[in-house]
């Protein structure tokens, strides 16, 4: 592995600091479990690794049903998984988080690792779509928000600017009605890039007998993960007894919105297909565990 100067920061401020000062030649370390593998086999050049594991602020995992769930840049897949409230609250999130790697991996890799890492097959980022989750970056200049499907910009390409440094994911509060899902395509277990994820959730009316709003997300089936707006609305205003066309015709529009490439692990034909089969998948599992939670919160 190449020589490289190590420090573990005590703040965001701090952070931002040393990353303005060393430039595109810094690398911030969370779980370390992209970038250490990218070190080691020479796919990336650095003069200095900032540390972030330590600050307490990028550590806060805090869930309230009122205000949402704050999830630090740093905390692990384990963490979240693991807790119970948030594994009701937002269950397309663990969907992917306990898709990310093995076990021992998801003790270290964080989702905000795996956002700024930006690979089109991200498992978390579909999740984070479906979940309209806010990003919380903090920079020489101060601290702006960025909904998360305009996050990535390219392939290992996020906004993030010179010296700037995602601090947190702000997830709003699920109301009664509200369901979500993650999926992905693998060709065996021990291939675990998605050739074909999808990430939706729908929230339905009091009664829940409509479709309120919706999302779905698609990963690697386009240079960034893809927030298919038009497939969500689709689903608006559509009556639950007859979901069954409704996501057909969101599952069509996703298909038709995917950008696929051929490579070794899938072909356009097959991405394409497979877009639509998962968004319909995902799309039913979240009307279930909407009603579900429906019918709990009326209880």
């Amino acid at each position: 592995m190449q020589a490289f100067d190590y420090i573990r920061a005590q703040s965001a401020e701090q952070a931002v600091a040393l990353l303005s000062q060393a430039g595109d030649h810094a690398r911030v370390l969370a779980g370390g479990t992209d970038l250490l593998a990218q070190l080691k086999e020479g796919r990336r050049k650095v003069s200095l690794v900032v540390d972030i594991k330590f600050i307490p602020e990028l550590n806060e995992l805090c869930y309230d049903p009122a205000e949402g769930l704050w999830l630090g840049a740093a905390v692990p897949c384990y963490r979240i998984y693991n807790n119970h409230a948030v594994a009701r609250a937002y269950p397309g999130l663990i969907d992917a988080a306990s898709l990310i790697g093995g076990v021992q991996i998801q003790g270290r890799a964080s989702l905000g690792g795996n956002l700024c890492n930006a690979s089109p097959a991200a498992d978390s980022i579909p999740a984070l779509i479906a979940h309209a989750a806010i990003c919380q970056i903090a920079g020489p200049a101060g601290r702006r928000h960025v909904p998360v499907e305009t996050f990535c910009t390219g392939p290992g390409r996020t906004v993030l600017a010179a010296g700037e440094l995602l601090v947190s994911l702000h997830l709003p509060p699920p109301r009664p009605g509200f369901g979500a899902a993650y999926l992905r395509f693998i060709p065996r277990n021990e291939m675990d890039i998605a050739v074909v994820g999808s990430g939706a959730s729908v929230q339905l009316d009091e009664r829940g007998e409509t479709i309120v709003s919706a999302r779905v997300a698609l990963g690697a089936v386009a240079p960034t993960p893809l927030y298919v707006q038009e497939a969500g609305a689709a689903l608006v205003g559509r009556s639950v007894a007859d979901a069954e066309a409704a996501i057909a015709e969101a599952a069509g529009l996703a298909q038709a919105a995917a950008r696929p490439i051929d490579d070794m692990r899938g072909t356009v034909a097959q991405r394409k297909h497979l877009a639509a089969v998962l968004t319909r998948r995902a799309l039913r599992i979240a009307v279930e565990r909407a009603k579900s939670n429906l019918s709990g919160a009326q209880q």
